[in-house]
């Protein structure tokens, strides 16, 4: 029995070290000589910044409002919204404004429909397809930050920095870091190394024509920028990183939206790992590397549940084997150094300290959604928005 105990250690130990190293490796390199900054750029693409809004009227018109703030010449973009399932009275309100409103009604709503509906409705008069969700809020400054890394011929797609627009609960605040460490590994650890940095769902420019062809054949219900992510890497474009071009977006408040939230993302990286397996071994003949290292996020265990099972398995083997669990608590540490390491350091503070208390708790939630994922991905799950008090109930 301890035979077979010993083999099931080690094969958890290997796929666990993986994971962790991988972690490690982009997180240290995100230490790296900061990336160039673009120069400013006397040449305007012209715009769409296309915002998908599904029963988005709390927050929509802040949005708008940011996006027709900006500091970039009137006539070289549009605010395009798309309304699925909103008030008459916002999209009364919004019609007032000098946007492009357009409606839509689908018997089953998704994000790439309303896109691809957009599309057809606005026409290709567009250098650059910008994509917001509802909920976000850009600086000033932003189309000018994105036109100028596009003055670069060979730029097609780009992602910029998503941060919090609210730090109004624990949830919320733990969610925010969280995103932060994502920047920080998977953007520009990835981007520092000269990979391409990973698509977020929205504060990301792509190439119009690029982006209109490719979403023609997007049909997903949830996790649209997974789709779109491998497959465009499968063709071989690179995804470039502006870490100091911000896009504001609201954070979960609750656990209820945080396992709702995380099921449907859970659902969308196993469902898409099974639809394009089979595409692996020709971009490794291929040494399509961008890909296949997308493909490995795909099937790397998500690191809440990483460091959670992580850390009981090396509690569990010290009570068992004091010596098996040594290992374990070794891999433990250099999980922990690479988040430390991946974290801002404006989220290291007493705030925090009691936020961390809330862990082992989402840590279930994530479990338990393990058991939750079938039929996910087939259905829309809306996270509704709006920012609410802390002394609301």
């Amino acid at each position: 029995m301890e035979q077979v105990l010993l083999i099931l250690d080690w094969i958890l130990y290997v796929l666990f070290t993986i994971n962790v190293l991988y972690l490690l490796v982009y997180s240290l390199a995100s230490l790296r000589q900061k990336l160039p900054v673009p120069p400013p750029s006397t040449k305007y693409k012209r715009f769409a910044i296309l915002i998908p809004a599904y029963k988005e009227d709390a927050v929509i018109h802040e949005c708008v409002h940011s996006c027709l703030e900006q500091d970039y010449p009137v006539d070289s973009f549009d605010v395009v919204v798309i309304s699925d399932s909103m008030q008459p009275e916002t999209n009364a309100s919004l019609s007032l404004l000098p946007i492009r409103l357009v409606e839509v009604h689908f018997e089953k709503s998704t994000k790439s429909k309303a896109l691809n509906a957009a599309m057809a409705a606005i026409g290709n008069d567009y250098d650059v397809a910008l994509i917001l969700d509802a909920d976000n809020v850009i600086p000033y400054n932003y189309l000018k930050d994105v036109n100028n890394l596009y003055a670069c011929s060979s730029v097609e797609i780009v992602q910029t920095h998503r941060v919090a627009k609210n730090l109004n609960s624990d949830m919320a605040l733990l969610d925010a870091m969280s995103e932060e460490i994502n920047n920080t590994i998977f953007r520009l650890g990835h981007a520092k190394l000269g990979m391409s940095a990973a698509l977020i769902g929205s504060g990301m420019a792509f190439q119009y024509d690029l982006f209109r062809d490719t979403m023609a054949n997007i049909k997903a219900v949830g996790g649209f920028d997974r789709e779109l992510e491998l497959t465009l890497l499968y063709q071989g474009k690179h995804f470039h990183y502006l870490p100091e071009t911000f896009v504001f977006d609201e954070k979960v408040q609750n656990t209820d939206d945080f396992s709702r939230q995380r099921r449907r993302w859970l659902s969308a990286q196993w469902h898409y790992c099974k639809v394009f397996a089979s595409y692996s071994f020709k971009a490794i003949a291929s040494r399509n590397w961008d890909f296949c290292d997308k493909m490995f996020q795909q099937l790397s265990i998500p690191r809440l549940l990483l460091l959670g099972f992580t850390f009981l398995l090396a509690v569990i083997f010290s009570f068992y084997n004091f010596v098996w669990s040594l290992k374990w608590w070794t891999i433990f540490l250099l999980l922990i150094t690479a988040l430390l390491v991946a974290v801002p350091r404006r989220f290291c503070t007493s705030r925090l300290a009691a936020a961390l208390q809330a862990l082992p708790y989402t840590f279930l939630l994530m479990a338990a959604n393990i058991f939750k994922l079938r039929g996910a991905n087939k259905k829309f799950i809306h996270t509704a928005h709006g920012v609410v008090s802390p002394n609301k109930k």
